[in-house]
């Protein structure tokens, strides 16, 4: 069931390896000033576009004004391709934004990840300063090397389960203060790495979170 005035429509982009199945949840007669795209979980364990975390985030996207984008990454469902350990992936997602911003040329970028989509954001938001917002949720900082976030001045909302048996927790708080300022941390208690009963409680904190200014700026509309 979806809000009054939205649709969701289903695509084929072009992607670096062929055909990407993708979906856009868009506002009828919106000029979006906002667009977002989210990445999937590991192609490989049965991480698609529909995976629940994913959608979500989406959700949670689209309820503060995004137009978003989710896709299948190469070789999941509807896309060519076959998986490619993460570097063709993430020119899939760099292929997926590319998109996003043609069909809404006007709109500030966001740019977000379950799992193994968060190391795909993480490294996209790193090399494309337009990014305005990285959002990472249960980032696999113990099995994926995110020392670009180091370096990287784009903003950072980080959402992590206390509970999470695939990310532990400690090897995030190992990790996290050695990524560039400015960035957020959102601590789910409970939570486990699917967020299962925990997905109204995640997508609170990020709808707090992501509703005001980024860290560290005095700017509504950073």
């Amino acid at each position: 069931m979806t809000a009054r005035g939205t649709r969701l429509i289903h695509l084929t982009l072009h992607g670096p390896a062929g055909a990407l199945e993708a979906l856009a949840q868009e506002r009828e007669g919106d000029t979006h000033t906002l667009a977002a795209l989210v990445c999937h979980p590991h192609p490989l364990y049965g991480g698609t576009l529909h995976n629940k975390v994913v959608h979500r985030t989406a959700a949670v996207l689209h309820a503060l004004g995004a137009a978003v984008l989710r896709f299948n990454f190469r070789g999941v469902g509807k896309s060519d391709g076959r998986f490619d350990q993460g570097e063709g992936e993430l020119e899939d997602a760099r292929a997926a934004l590319a998109f996003l911003r043609a069909r809404h040329p006007q709109a500030r970028a966001w740019v977000a990840g379950f799992s193994f989509g968060s190391w795909i954001a993480a490294r996209l938001a790193a090399s494309d300063p337009h990014v305005e917002r990285l959002i990472l949720v249960a980032p696999p900082v113990g099995t994926h090397d995110f020392a670009v976030l180091r370096a990287a001045r784009v903003p950072k909302f980080v959402f992590q389960g206390t509970a999470d048996e695939q990310c532990p927790p400690g090897a995030l708080e190992a990790e996290y203060p050695a990524w560039a300022e400015p960035k957020s941390l959102a601590i789910i208690d409970g939570a486990t790495h699917f967020f299962d009963r925990q997905l109204g409680a995640m997508a609170e904190a990020m709808s707090q979170a992501l509703s005001g200014p980024a860290p560290g700026s005095t700017s509504e509309s950073t």
